[in-house]
């Protein structure tokens, strides 16, 4: 069972339409038990990084998120509120990543919100998606990016600059475009990601 995490985040039904699509049982859910008990989560969604992280701070979602043991896999908000910092309101997160979130500030012309198609490089250190994803386009929407660092496995470029695209440490994954509508490649992915096995060794941080 794939849990998903209803935490009043804007766009999961997206989501949960491709988990349809590719016929894998699941629920949307907050109960900790049923999350708990998942075989793996998604922590989806679209929302302002403050008010997001006080809604998990005072349901207990953010400390359940964090002791999770199982494949977790963030996506767009959700892989920024997996890291350890947002300039969004200049408030801490969950604090999986220690990669900190910060917001675009073009110099070149380019537009914030970053809206649309973007290609996805993988870095050499890539443990998680196919090889056939490299340079491949997915969508994007969002005017915050995270910094490139030890656990980046893809990155994107854009206002002139280089940032994590996709991460991934011990048992979390997280991708800050939205692989449910980024067509054939994002459905390789969310695959990728449910093909994955556990208990995953733990890394240095």
């Amino acid at each position: 069972m794939i849990a998903v995490i209803d935490y009043n985040a804007g766009n999961i039904r997206s989501v949960l339409y491709a988990l349809e699509r590719i016929g894998v049982k699941h629920v949307l859910t907050s109960d900790h038990d049923v999350i708990r008990a998942a075989d793996k989560v998604i922590f989806p969604g679209v929302g302002a990084a403050e008010s997001t992280m006080k809604y998990l701070n005072d349901t207990g979602l953010a400390e359940l998120i964090r002791s999770l043991t199982q494949p977790v896999f963030g996506i767009c908000v959700g892989m920024q509120l997996l890291c350890s910092h947002s300039e969004e309101g200049d408030v801490p997160c969950i604090g999986v990543f220690p990669e900190k979130v910060k917001l675009f500030r073009p110099t070149n012309g380019d537009k914030v919100p970053h809206m649309g198609w973007n290609n996805v490089s993988l870095t050499a250190n890539n443990d998680w998606v196919s090889k056939e994803v490299d340079n491949e386009f997915c969508y994007y929407v969002h005017s915050y990016y995270v910094e490139p660092g030890a656990h980046t496995v893809a990155t994107t470029e854009y206002c002139g600059m280089e940032y994590a695209a996709m991460l991934r440490k011990d048992n979390f994954y997280a991708a800050q475009f939205h692989p449910e509508k980024s067509a054939k490649v994002g459905e390789r992915i969310i695959r990728d990601f449910l093909a994955v096995q556990e208990p995953l060794e733990t890394e240095a941080s």
